[in-house]
């Protein structure tokens, strides 16, 4: 599946961290793998309400801790810049299929 989205089919995700050699870019791409399965999801689920997108993301970001491990393991860190590159993907995602969704709780299971 591609992502249907029309303000997500060419969004650069994770841009910033793209841009840093601080992070991996395996890594980063991994990340950004994360990413557009979390639009795909939306887009085949079509959650109705603020829990079900809340479900999707939570399951993103539990994936996102997996990956943290993967950036320690390489001699990086998932760390402010990340964290806020991270979460402004997700709230940018969220506010793409039409969700006013607290930032903070769409990644409320991270643990970086």
């Amino acid at each position: 599946m591609t992502i249907a989205n029309e303000n997500l089919k060419n969004y650069p995700f994770l841009a910033e961290m793209d841009r840093d050699s601080y992070f991996p870019p395996h890594l980063v791409a991994k990340g950004k793998a994360i990413l557009v399965r979390l639009c795909e999801a939306i887009e085949s689920g079509k959650p109705a309400d603020l829990a079900a997108l809340y479900a999707l993301t939570h399951a993103a970001t539990e994936e996102f801790n997996a990956l943290a491990e993967e950036f320690t393991d390489n001699d990086s860190d998932i760390e402010t810049a990340a964290r806020d590159c991270i979460g402004t993907d997700f709230a940018f995602i969220a506010d793409a299929y039409g969700f006013d969704a607290d930032t903070e709780e769409l990644i409320a299971p991270r643990d970086w």
